[in-house]
């Protein structure tokens, strides 16, 4: 993965296994706190409603009530971040609301590890920090002196890395970077060669456009918008290779036929896409199957 500076912004670049280079902006220290203040107010307030269904109802002893209370963060807060960046890939409820997002610092699939072993170090890293601050008065002067040290080396890695990673996201080998919300624009669809044309070259079928997601095609819109890219293009012919491949298409695209294909292709599954979105289906990336798939293993 490269590195540079974009617009007074930190970003990256890395070529995933569809070979279209990828750059993205990492996401600035302010905005993730704004995210985890927002995580953490969310949870609070559903900490809060449990707790006082438990003492409310009484249906715990005393000492059962006490020993479920301490343990109550941990069950609520560690199933929220994982699980919801499970289902909304690398997002949580502040990270959607801020744009940001978790990602693979290769580029290839997050991975319910990495997202398991990121939000477990947040509690090592965060959450018992603050909740032995919090007690302040109940701990030692050297107890306290540790726990203030650890909360400052916590707070000062994401500081001194390029990367802006605190001590989850390298142990995990992930990333937060910003998601800006963008929109599929029309003009490319219109500009098309084949939107003239009645009888289109290529057809698909569901099958064929049920691969790819959202995020897929942003990223093929910005190559077929470089208009120095023509058909027997090197980027061009891999990507018709790889897209070919992925959906496992019958046919074979004939030399000097590559950007008409991807043209077709594009508004194609753009008209999938917008048809499911109709239907209250929405698919972010390629990986939407799995990341259910997985989400719902460990629910």
């Amino acid at each position: 993965m490269n590195q540079s500076v974009k617009d007074g912004k930190r970003a990256g670049q890395f070529i995933p296994p569809e070979g279209v280079p990828i750059t993205f902006a990492i996401a600035s220290l302010g905005t993730r706190f704004g995210a985890q203040f927002l995580d953490i107010l969310f949870t609070t307030i559903v900490i809060f409603i449990c707790a006082f269904a438990i003492v409310f109802t009484g249906v715990l002893p005393a000492s059962a009530q006490g020993m479920l209370m301490v343990l109550l963060g941990f069950l609520v807060q560690t199933p929220y971040y994982i699980l919801s960046e499970l289902i909304w890939n690398g997002r949580t409820l502040g990270k959607r609301i801020t744009g940001i997002r978790v990602i693979n610092v290769d580029g290839r699939r997050l991975t319910p590890h990495q997202v398991t072993a990121r939000n477990l170090m947040k509690e090592v890293e965060i959450f018992a920090p603050m909740g032995l601050l919090a007690s302040v008065g109940t701990q030692s002067a050297w107890e306290n002196g540790l726990t203030t040290l650890w909360f400052l080396v916590v707070v000062v890695v994401p500081f001194a890395n390029r990367r802006r990673q605190r001590i989850g996201d390298i142990i995990a080998g992930t990333l937060v970077v910003d998601n800006p919300r963008s929109v599929l624009l029309s003009d490319l669809v219109l500009s098309a060669p084949a939107a003239a044309s009645s009888q289109p070259a290529f057809e698909f079928l569901a099958e064929h456009l049920d691969v790819y997601g959202k995020y897929e095609l942003q990223t093929l819109e910005d190559v077929l918008r470089d208009s120095t890219k023509t058909s027997n293009h090197q980027e061009i012919v891999q990507i018709v290779k790889t897209i070919t491949r992925r959906i496992r298409y019958p046919d074979t695209v004939k030399s000097g036929q590559e950007r008409l294909f991807l043209n077709e292709f594009y508004r194609a599954q753009r008209e999938h896409l917008e048809s499911l979105k109709l239907f209250g289906t929405l698919r972010e990336n390629k990986y939407h199957e799995h990341t259910r798939t997985e989400a719902k293993k460990l629910v």
